[in-house]
């Protein structure tokens, strides 16, 4: 059984910077896609950024150039650094890993963005 764990959310004032990680347990192979989702209260959960193990990266447009995504597929982790947050980054963070026909999620991380 793979399970995901995250860790890193917390407060931080506007303009700050917060780095996510998630560690994959369980898994005997290279997950082929490894991502962050958010889901802020009365949304819908939304694509933040995904890695594949070949290291190509996709990017929500509301994250370019502020957030980065990176991998260890020695672990089969993934980390997210954001910088420059704003209030409108607040969300449960989410991991996903998917490796054809599976999909794991983690469990998710409160990221709060307020002064």
């Amino acid at each position: 059984q793979v399970q995901l764990v995250e860790s890193g959310g917390g407060l931080v004032q506007p303009g700050g910077s917060l780095r996510l990680s998630c560690a994959a347990s369980g898994s005997i192979f290279s997950i082929n896609h490894m991502g962050w989702y958010r889901q802020a209260p009365g949304k819908q959960r939304e694509l933040v950024a995904d890695i594949t193990s070949g290291g190509s990266t996709v990017y929500a447009d509301s994250v370019k150039g502020r957030f980065t995504i990176s991998r260890d597929n020695a672990k089969n982790a993934v980390y997210l650094q954001m910088n420059s947050l704003k209030p409108e980054d607040t969300a449960v963070y989410y991991c996903r890993g998917t490796h054809y026909e599976y999909d794991f999620w983690g469990q998710g991380t409160q990221v709060t963005v307020s002064s």
